[in-house]
């Protein structure tokens, strides 16, 4: 199982004071030598965070493949195409969301996913898509040309931080997942079981599997279980916990969790 290491929380931090520090670019030689396999970045419509500079600069100077995520956005496809990143993961994105919630709708988007995905094989970049780990997506996902799926993580991380803490009733609690503990666990497992039925589905297939979003060192242990998903794209966690112990202890915490080929 190998790890990509999402910087665009590097570029949050500023972002936030419209500065030149710290740079995205600086990161990605502390991720290598960390021992990470891969760098992930979200180019976002509304440029929140990382920007069309920082692409390039990371493309141009990245020692490990680059995958970017994006919308399906014409502007911004036509950029990639141009760049050449090693792979592009398409995703959902809303202005109004804190960070991407959900995964890609395949069917309300088929046509317009078909043909971004014909230009971008036509380019030679590998293509993957966020999706929930719901089995008909998968097949649409094949169908769609696609060579690989991300699985949405997001809800089992956040199940798993109810689950595992006392959030009820603060700033940081999920309304609809405030539920007596029997039920959360419940609620966990199956999440689990779909997460590990998307992955064998896609393998079944013959498309690769990574999953991501929310996953931490603490909800980790589930996901690395799974035999059938090769790459973990973990981004916001190592960067919180990269404030206390620096960049390349926190990805080796993460690594040191992953099984090893």
């Amino acid at each position: 199982m190998t790890l990509g290491v999402n910087i665009d929380h590097i570029a949050t931090l500023r972002q936030a004071r419209a500065i030149n520090e710290p740079n995205p670019l600086e990161a990605i030689f502390i991720i290598k030598n960390a021992g990470a396999h891969q760098i992930t970045m979200h180019l976002r419509e509304d440029r929140r965070h990382i920007q069309d500079d920082d692409v390039r600069a990371v493309i141009s100077a990245a020692p490990l493949p680059v995958n970017v995520e994006c919308a399906l956005d014409s502007h911004i496809i036509e950029l990639l195409c141009a760049l050449k990143p090693n792979r592009i993961t398409l995703v959902p994105e809303k202005r109004e969301e804190v960070t991407t919630e959900g995964g890609l709708n395949l069917e309300k988007n088929f046509a317009n996913i078909k043909n971004t995905l014909a230009e971008f094989h036509k380019h030679n970049i590998a293509t993957s898509l966020f999706i929930e780990p719901n089995e008909m997506m998968i097949e649409s996902a094949k169908e769609l040309g696609a060579g690989a799926i991300e699985l949405h993580t997001g809800k089992y991380a956040n199940i798993f931080l109810m689950q595992t803490t006392n959030l009820s009733r603060t700033n940081a609690s999920i309304a609809e997942l405030e539920l007596p503990q029997e039920e959360l666990k419940s609620l966990l497992d199956s999440e689990i079981l779909l997460l590990q039925n998307a992955a064998k589905k896609a393998t079944t297939l013959n498309l690769a599997c990574f999953a991501g979003h929310g996953l931490n060192a603490n909800n980790l242990e589930p996901i690395v279980r799974i035999k059938e998903i090769s790459e973990l794209n973990i981004g916001h966690s190592i960067i919180a916990r990269a404030v206390f112990v620096g960049l390349e202890r926190a990805i080796k915490d993460i690594l040191e969790q992953l099984p090893t080929p």
